[in-house]
C-alpha cells in the first residue's frame, strides 16, 4: 500500500512559451522515467504526443505521468499555456494538490501567467515559482520577483540566487543550506559541484536569508519568534516552516534555473518534494450527500468509503473511453462496479490504467491520492463524481466559460455525415469548452469554442483522429442579446380540443441582471397562484426560450426573470402548459424590453519594438480596440486594450506584417459590451444573420 504521506500531485502551469514542457521532460529525465531528454522545438518531447502539439510546438492537452524521486511518487499534469485551452489547466488544478509555475526570467509575469495563478488560488492551489530561462539575454532573476509583488500580490521570496546571469549563469545559492552549487563541464546533465558561497555574494545571500525569515515571521507564529528574537534557524527548522506556510497558500518560495541547459533541475524536484503538500497536507474538496444536501467530510485514505472525480474524458483509439480520475477517498479495484452520483447509474470498471503521456501501464486497483484512467466507464462525462452505492457524494462541479467563437462545419460527402456526428458528438465529451448546434432556420451545425486556434484543433482532429471529411465556413463571433429596461409580462398558454385541455397562466418580471449571471430564476408567487410544482417547468421554459433572442436569433443573457402571479386550472394545467407559457413571457418580454445585441471584448496584451508603436496603435484604432495602458520594457512597448473580438479575425498575420514578425500578442475573453448602433444594423440584415 503506497503512503499517501510521499505522494505528491503537481500541476506545471505557466504562460505560452516559459518552459513548462521543457521542464517537464527534465523532471522526467532525472526521476529515471526517460532515457533521453525530448525537446519541444524538434517535436520530440514526450508530453506533447499529439500530432499537432509536435507540429506546432505548443501543448493543447493535459498529459499526465508518474515518476519516483528519492521516497517520493510525483504524479505531474503538464498544462497548456494558451488561453485558447485554458479549460485544460482549470480542470487540471481542480485535482490537484500543488503547482509548480513556471516564470520567464525575460517576459517576466506575462497576461496568461496572471490568469493561470488566478486560477491556481480560485482553487486554493499551494504554489512554488520557478524563474526559468536565467541564461537568456536580458534575464532579470530580481526583477520577476518585483513583478510577482506587484502584478499577482504574491508573498514570494527566493529560497535560491543565480549566480551569474544571461550566458553567465554558472551557478545557484542555496539560501535555506547555506551552500552553492556550481554547473561544471557536464551541467547538461544537470550535474552540480556542492561549494562554498562565493566570498564577493555572501552579503547578498545574508541579506536575501534575512528577508526570507522577515517575510516567514508575517505569515507563520514560530518563524516569528526567531525573528524577534534574532535567532539562528537550522535549515532543517526552516524548511519545515516554508513547507507549512506554502501548503497554507501564505507564501511562495521563489527558484532559478534553465530547463533548456538542464542547470538547476534537480534541486527544483527536491523542493517539490520538500514544500508541496502531499494528499494529507490539504484541504479536503467540498463533498455533499446528493439527497440529503448534507456536508460530508472526504478522508485521503484507502480505507474510507470511495470518492473519485472524473476530471477529463478522451477517446483512445485502442482502449475506447479514458477517464481521467483524480481518487479523494476510497479504493478503485478493476473488474468492480461503481456509482456515477452525478448520473445515478452504476458503471463498471473494465480496466485501471497508471499514464505516462500517451502511454499506459496497467494496475488492478488505485488507492486514495493516485490520479489514474479507468477504461469502460459508459455515462461518465467530465465533472462526475464517482462512489459507492451506500456512500453517497458528490463533489463541486466546474463552471466552465462560455465559447465565444463559432463556425458552420458539414461533412463532405454523404458517407462522412455519420462519422461527423460521431466525432463531434465524442469531442463535446472531451472538452466541456466546446458546444456543437444545430441551426434549424439554416440547416447548419455551428461548433463553437474559446477562439481560433481552439476551432482549427478541433476541426484538425476530425479530420486525423475520426477520419471525417469536412468543410468549415469562416469564424462567427458569438453575439449575444440582452434588454435594457425592466418589463412585466404574461405568458398564457390555453388549448381546448374536446376532451383534456392545456392551461398555464402566468405574470413574470424581466429585470436588468448582473453582467455574466446568463439567465436567473426567482419566483415571488403568494397564495398559490401557481402551485409550486409547476415553478421548474416555468424555468425551463424560459431557458429553452432564451436560445433564440428577438434581434437575429443569439443566446439571450444577464436577464433575472421573476414569476410573480398567475393562474391554474384543477384539471387542464399540466408542467408542458406551464413550460410553454413562461417560453411565450420571456419571448413577449424580450421582444418588448428594448433588446440590443452584445458582443464579446477581449483583454488584448501587443508586445512591440519600440520603432513599430505608431503603426500597431494605428492599426488597433481601426479596429475599434479601446487603448488603455502603453508601458515600456526595455526596447520593447507594452500595449494592453479592450478588443472586440469580431475585428481580431486575422490580426497574428496583420501584426506580422506590420511589425516584420517581431511583434506578438495575447487575447483572453474579458466581457460582453453593447454593439455600437451602426453594426447592430448590419448584423441584423437578413444575408448577416
Amino acid at each position: 500500500m503506497e503512503n499517501v504521506q510521499n505522494l505528491r500531485n503537481i500541476g506545471i502551469i505557466a504562460h505560452i512559451d516559459a518552459g513548462k514542457t521543457t521542464t517537464t521532460e527534465r523532471i522526467l529525465f532525472h526521476t529515471g522515467k526517460i532515457y533521453k531528454i525530448g525537446e519541444v522545438h524538434e517535436g520530440t518531447a514526450v508530453m506533447d504526443w499529439m500530432e499537432q502539439e509536435q507540429e506546432r510546438g505548443i501543448t493543447i492537452t493535459s498529459a499526465v505521468t508518474t515518476c519516483e524521486w528519492k521516497d517520493k511518487k510525483i504524479n505531474i499534469i503538464d498544462t497548456p499555456g494558451h488561453v485558447d485551452f485554458t479549460v485544460e489547466v482549470e480542470r487540471s488544478l481542480k485535482v490537484l494538490d500543488g503547482a509548480l509555475v513556471v516564470f520567464c526570467a525575460v517576459g517576466g509575469v506575462q497576461p496568461q501567467t496572471e490568469t493561470v495563478w488566478r486560477q491556481a488560488d480560485r482553487y486554493d492551489v499551494p504554489k512554488i515559482a520557478l524563474i526559468n530561462k536565467i541564461d537568456r539575454t536580458g534575464a532579470d532573476f530580481f526583477k520577476v520577483i518585483i513583478e510577482m509583488h506587484k502584478k499577482l500580490g504574491a508573498n514570494a521570496t527566493p529560497i535560491q540566487i543565480p549566480i551569474g546571469k544571461e550566458e553567465d549563469f554558472n551557478g545557484i545559492i542555496d539560501i535555506v543550506e547555506g551552500k552553492a552549487y556550481m554547473f561544471g563541464e557536464d551541467a547538461d546533465m544537470g550535474e552540480a559541484t556542492e561549494v562554498e558561497i562565493p566570498e564577493d555574494m555572501k552579503d547578498l545571500a545574508s541579506h536575501w536569508r534575512h528577508n526570507l525569515i522577515e517575510k516567514l515571521a508575517d505569515v507563520d507564529s514560530e518563524a516569528e519568534e526567531y525573528y524577534l528574537m534574532d535567532k539562528g534557524i537550522y535549515p532543517e527548522k526552516l524548511k519545515a516552516i516554508i513547507r507549512r506556510a506554502t501548503i497554507k497558500n501564505l507564501f511562495v518560495p521563489v527558484l532559478c534555473a534553465s530547463a533548456l541547459k538542464n542547470k538547476g533541475m534537480k534541486i527544483v524536484i527536491d523542493s517539490v518534494c520538500d514544500y508541496l503538500p502531499s494528499p494529507m497536507d490539504v484541504v479536503p474538496p467540498k463533498a455533499t450527500n446528493p439527497k440529503t444536501n448534507e456536508d460530508i467530510v472526504v478522508n485521503p485514505k484507502s480505507d474510507e468509503p470511495l470518492c473519485a472525480y472524473a476530471y477529463k474524458i478522451m477517446t483512445d483509439p485502442f482502449v475506447g473511453t479514458l477517464t481521467f480520475t483524480r481518487i479523494y477517498s476510497g479504493t478503485i479495484k478493476s473488474g468492480t462496479y461503481i456509482l456515477n452520483s452525478t448520473t445515478g447509474k452504476k458503471e463498471r470498471v473494465g480496466k485501471i490504467v497508471k499514464m505516462h503521456a500517451d502511454q499506459r501501464e496497467l494496475i488492478q486497483e488505485a488507492v486514495a491520492g493516485q490520479i489514474v484512467g479507468l477504461v469502460g466507464l459508459k455515462e461518465t462525462s467530465t465533472a462526475h463524481t464517482l462512489c459507492e452505492e451506500k456512500h453517497l457524494v458528490t463533489l463541486e462541479r466546474i463552471v466552465y466559460p462560455e465559447p465565444v467563437i463559432s463556425m458552420a462545419i458539414e461533412p463532405e460527402t454523404r458517407s462522412d455525415q455519420d462519422k461527423l456526428s460521431e466525432g463531434l458528438n465524442k469531442l463535446v465529451r472531451e472538452d466541456p469548452s466546446f458546444k456543437v448546434r444545430y441551426n434549424e432556420e439554416t440547416g447548419q451545425t455551428l461548433i463553437s469554442g474559446m477562439g481560433e486556434l481552439h476551432l482549427e484543433i478541433i476541426v484538425d482532429r476530425l479530420k486525423r483522429e475520426f477520419k471525417v471529411g469536412a468543410k468549415v465556413g469562416s469564424p462567427q463571433v458569438a453575439y449575444r442579446e440582452t434588454i435594457t429596461k425592466e418589463i412585466e409580462v404574461t405568458g398564457k398558454f390555453i388549448q381546448q380540443s374536446g376532451g383534456r385541455g392545456q392551461y398555464g397562466h402566468v405574470e413574470v418580471r424581466l429585470e436588468l441582471g448582473e453582467k455574466g449571471s446568463g439567465i436567473t430564476f426567482e419566483q415571488e408567487v403568494k397564495g398559490g397562484a401557481v402551485p409550486r410544482e409547476y415553478f421548474k417547468a416555468v424555468e425551463q421554459g424560459i431557458h429553452r426560450a432564451a436560445k433564440n433572442g428577438p434581434l437575429a436569433g443569439y443566446p439571450v443573457t444577464d436577464i433575472k426573470a421573476v414569476l410573480y402571479d398567475g393562474s391554474y386550472h384543477e384539471v387542464d394545467s399540466s408542467e408542458m402548459a406551464f413550460s410553454n407559457a413562461g417560453s411565450i413571457a420571456f419571448k413577449e418580454g424580450t421582444r418588448k424590453a428594448n433588446p440590443v445585441l452584445l458582443e464579446p471584448i477581449m483583454n488584448l496584451e501587443v508586445t512591440t519594438p519600440d520603432e513599430y508603436l505608431g503603426d500597431v496603435i494605428g492599426d488597433m484604432n481601426m479596429r475599434r480596440i479601446k487603448v488603455e495602458h502603453i508601458d515600456q520594457k526595455g526596447s520593447t512597448k507594452i500595449v494592453t486594450g479592450a478588443a472586440p473580438l469580431a475585428q481580431m479575425f486575422g490580426y497574428a498575420t496583420a501584426l506580422r506584417s506590420l511589425t516584420q514578425g517581431r511583434a506578438t500578442y495575447t487575447m483572453e475573453p474579458a466581457f460582453y459590451k453593447e454593439v455600437p448602433k451602426d453594426l447592430m444594423m448590419k448584423l441584423m440584415s437578413p444575408s448577416a444573420a
